[in-house]
């Protein structure tokens, strides 16, 4: 009871990037730059697909979602970092310690399964074009929504929970620049068996939907494959191809993270987790739209309109 209490008074130090000064001062500066264009990039995307009645339909309904999922993302660790730097303070409450670290975790879940939710969604537009807007109504477009927020956010509280059970009554410096669960679970002085069992579990859980994007695009290029024109071919990989960099990216770096034992995770890896919390939902805009007819267009669009409604 006395290392709970402790753990709840004194919170946690985070360590941040490197655990170096200097190299601290360059990821503040790099995280400086990357946020503000990662609200901006994803917001623009919201708006444009908004704004413009030829991007309703499921594909860029997902796609604004998702955008929407980067957003809060990337504000559930950045600003507390770039805070903590400019205060010249590493502390964290105990509280604040377990809330990020279980947003954290439902964002993750929920942004894994949106990016199985389009990779369905592109393989029932290939394989099956027909019965497309019967497959994908707007019910079905809602629930594949909803459900990767209610699955991300479930899996998310057992592992709150089972850590806010936990003694710290040792070392409180987290090898990262946030709450991370792994980092926790080495601190403590609790018998952490089944946390980590259950960290595990989750890892299974978070691995489903790259299964469904693999049976997804199995699906697609044995269609893609059939197509006898060169037209067709392009025209399919192109309308994948945006959404497949972003898999590679975000899965990737999370693969190299977390798909490993407990005992090899240290300091180094913080590194690692840059890529998939800051640089990915920075570059998913670019990718979307940079590869995206319709999306440059409808970006266009909205900046001409934003420009011509001010007053002269």
């Amino acid at each position: 009871m006395r290392g709970d209490n402790q753990s709840f008074t004194l919170g946690f130090i985070l360590l941040g990037v490197s655990g170096q000064q200097q190299q601290e001062d360059f990821f503040f500066i790099l995280f400086l730059f990357i946020y503000p264009i990662t609200l901006i990039g994803n917001l623009l995307i919201i708006l444009a697909i908004r704004s413009d009645i030829r991007l309703h339909n499921p594909m860029y309904f997902f796609l604004a979602n998702l955008s929407f999922v980067d957003i809060l993302f990337s504000s559930v660790t950045i600003p507390k970092m770039l805070v903590n730097h400019v205060l010249g303070s590493k502390a964290i409450s105990f509280g604040g310690c377990l809330t990020q670290m279980c947003f954290m975790i439902g964002m993750a879940n929920t942004d894994s399964y949106m990016l199985a939710a389009m990779a369905y969604d592109r393989a029932v537009a290939i394989s099956r074009p027909l019965q497309y807007t019967t497959i994908m109504s707007p019910r079905t477009c809602v629930l594949l929504v909803v459900g990767p927020w209610v699955v991300g956010n479930t899996n998310a509280l057992p592992h709150t929970l089972l850590t806010a059970s936990l003694s710290f009554c040792g070392n409180k410096e987290v090898a990262n620049f946030y709450c991370d669960i792994t980092s926790l679970l080495k601190l403590s002085c609790s018998d952490t068996y089944f946390n980590v069992k259950m960290m595990y579990l989750g890892v299974g859980v978070f691995s489903v939907p790259l299964l469904c994007i693999i049976i997804s695009y199995v699906r697609v290029f044995s269609t893609v494959l059939q197509v006898p024109t060169t037209k067709g071919v392009l025209k399919a990989f192109s309308t994948c191809g945006s959404h497949l960099t972003v898999v590679s990216l975000y899965y990737g770096t999370v693969m190299g993270v977390y798909f490993r034992p407990l005992t090899s995770y240290s300091l180094k890896d913080a590194v690692i987790t840059v890529m998939y919390i800051a640089v990915t939902p920075m570059l998913n805009p670019f990718i979307y739209s940079l590869r995206n007819r319709d999306m440059k267009a409808a970006l266009g669009k909205l900046f001409s309109k934003r420009l011509s409604s001010k007053p002269i």
